[in-house]
């Protein structure tokens, strides 16, 4: 019998790192480009037996979750304004649709010359990646509510604040939560992408550190890390999407 898929992805795993190790002992692989397994499990205990990683993961997380706080609840007024109001959705669809269209990790080095080389530039990069998705997920969203919903709620004597407490918040609700994880993700690369521009501290500063001094094995531990942080929040995120989206 075939077992469960997990065994598998964990088996194949560890083949791969086996034979990633024994190239690497076997001189196939030059450490300075490629380092083995052991040498990316080395740097990464280092970086946790001397306490240096933790100050670091402090300024990401913080970076981080207050960008996604403040994205979501920035997207998701502007695009409940922009959804209801057409002379708001005529001021800001315009700019929220120039701000999709480019890569929006090119504004590090603006905000950086803005806010500076602290907390402030991570914070306001990761609030542009979140906020521009949920807006738009928030404004399609309500725009593609059932009109015979609204024209019930409506014809039974509601008024606008009616429809966005009964209709739109529940329906804006669901659609941000299901785009939770990915608001996770951008959250995260806004942080480091920030940080790797310039910081004095934090997960995408100690990348650029590991580059700059050509260290593959810390730079390939960093990113590791960042996997699983990020890995962790998803899984975090989905928790919190089953649970508050139960009542669907």
């Amino acid at each position: 019998m075939r077992g469960p898929a997990w065994i598998r992805q964990i088996a194949a795993l560890v083949i791969l790192l086996a034979i990633w190790e024994a190239a690497g002992a076997a001189g196939y692989l030059n450490p300075l480009f490629a380092p083995s397994p052991s040498q990316i499990g080395a740097a990464l205990y280092e970086l946790f037996s001397t306490g240096r990683i933790w100050n670091h993961l402090e300024a990401t997380f913080s970076a981080a979750l207050i960008g996604l706080f403040l994205g979501i609840l920035i997207g998701i007024v502007l695009g409940v304004l922009a959804a209801l109001i057409p002379l708001i959705a005529e001021l800001v669809e315009p700019v929220m649709t120039m701000l999709n269209a480019i890569p929006r990790v090119i504004l590090a080095p603006i905000f950086v010359i803005w806010l500076g080389i602290g907390l402030a530039s991570k914070v306001a990069l990761a609030i542009v990646l979140v906020a521009v998705l949920i807006f738009f997920t928030v404004f399609t969203g309500i725009r593609q509510v059932d009109r015979r919903l609204v024209e019930r709620v409506l014809t039974l004597g509601g008024n606008r604040a009616d429809l966005v407490r009964h209709v739109y918040l529940p329906a804006v609700a669901a659609w941000v939560m299901s785009n939770l994880k990915i608001a996770v993700g951008f959250a995260f690369t806004g942080a480091c992408v920030g940080e790797f521009v310039a910081a004095t501290r934090g997960l995408g500063y100690l990348l650029s550190f590991a580059q700059s001094t050509y260290n593959a094995a810390l730079m390939l531990a960093i990113v590791l890390l960042i996997m699983f942080v990020v890995l962790f929040m998803f899984i975090l995120g989905g928790m919190i999407e089953r649970r508050l989206l139960r009542w669907q």
